[in-house]
């Protein structure tokens, strides 16, 4: 094999590692935003459960079933950001 095809080669390796580089951190990226959207969409959620469930009972008391179920969310956010850092749950 010639000098030049060990530098094509190479240089092909290189520029495919590249992208693959590339598109991994672009997905990560937007997994990431994903994540972000979904947490502040369950403290939307949260936030709103908690007013009606205060102007039912009165305020600052917070049913048993809100907090089980924002327990239940954060929970399943724990999980996804686990899977997200590479981490077996």
């Amino acid at each position: 094999m010639t000098d030049l095809n060990i530098l094509h080669y190479g240089a092909g390796a290189l520029i495919i590692t590249s992208w693959i580089g590339i598109i991994a951190f672009v997905g990560l990226k937007g997994w990431n935003g994903w994540l972000a959207l979904k947490r502040a969409e369950l403290e939307l959620v949260a936030g709103h459960r908690g007013a009606s469930a205060a102007a039912g009972e009165g305020a600052g008391t917070v049913s048993a079933a809100t907090r089980i179920d924002v327990a239940d969310l954060k929970e399943r956010i724990r999980k996804l950001e686990a899977i997200a850092a590479g981490i077996d749950v």
